[in-house]
């Protein structure tokens, strides 16, 4: 399982079959491949497209050193950055001018090395497309045909789920419950490959496997098998890494793409405040 591709950032100095109500304002092709969301984004200092990941578990956008350099870039001051065992320098902010086949991108970048993560992955990562693109918009994934739309407003809720969502300073997150426990919040991460990383300090040793797990550091989680509900929606066989601590404070755990993708069509409502979710397919 490619939980290596699960970005834990966060910056210390600051389906669905429903119809669109109305037809959406933009919409570009996403790449989903090895559990994660690649998207070709455009700038001046190259005509070569940038490889980026769509990732709302990161609490800003990112850029990866190396590209920022590499394009001459002029890099902000130097900030603290927190992972999962590991801190690291980056730099913030990063101005760049950015676009997709669907419209602008951020304009503030956090610059930071992202070696290890372009190494657990199919592609080099020039960056992500963080928490900061989704605050204010509509955004519909469809991962069944690979599609990434801005919707004006929200699809209708009649044929699918909807949840909360709550949009933090340090990122994205809605409520769960695993294994008909009570709800906890977990961060909305599409940067995360896996289903679900759960913070739980019942890790039963005989029902669990070690995973290694490479993003910013390298960590080996035990992984088990759960059933996690979403409002009235109930989606078993989920593959779970455990942690006995929390990822992020105020969150008990990650829900990646290895769930999300299982509904087909998921949107993401910064205005609303809200998620929708389609009926997930049978595993």
């Amino acid at each position: 399982m490619r939980f290596s591709c699960c970005i834990f950032l966060l910056l210390t100095a600051r389906l669905l079959q429903a119809e669109p109500v109305t037809s959406p304002t933009s919409e570009f092709p996403i790449q989903f491949r090895d559990g994660l969301l690649w998207v070709d984004v455009n700038v001046a200092q190259t005509k070569e497209p940038l490889h980026f990941l769509l990732d709302s578990g990161a609490s800003a956008s990112v850029l990866n050193l190396k590209t920022a350099r590499r394009l001459g870039l002029e890099l902000g001051r130097k900030v603290s950055v927190m992972g999962v065992g590991t801190a690291l320098t980056g730099y913030w902010p990063v101005k760049m001018s950015a676009t997709t086949s669907g419209g602008e991108l951020p304009r503030d970048y956090l610059a930071l090395d992202l070696t290890k993560l372009s190494s657990a992955c199919s592609n080099s990562v020039d960056g992500l497309i963080g928490a900061d693109f989704f605050s204010g918009r509509v955004v519909q994934i469809d991962y069944t045909t690979q599609k990434l739309r801005l919707l004006q407003t929200k699809p209708r809720a009649s044929q699918g789920q909807t949840i909360p969502l709550e949009t933090r300073r340090c990122g994205l997150r809605v409520p769960i419950s695993v294994n008909d426990g009570k709800r906890q919040w977990v961060r909305l991460d599409t940067g995360c490959a896996a289903g679900l990383q759960w913070v739980t300090s019942k890790v039963p040793a005989d029902r669990c496997t070690s995973k290694l797990a490479v993003g910013l550091a390298e960590i080996s989680i035990p992984q088990t098998i759960t059933t996690v509900r979403l409002g009235e929606q109930s989606v078993s066989q989920v593959t779970t890494g455990l942690h006995r601590t929390a990822i992020f404070p105020g969150e008990n755990g990650l829900l990646g793409n290895g769930l999300l993708a299982r509904f087909g069509l998921v949107t993401i409502d910064g205005k609303s405040d809200c998620v929708v979710l389609g009926y997930p397919s049978p595993e």
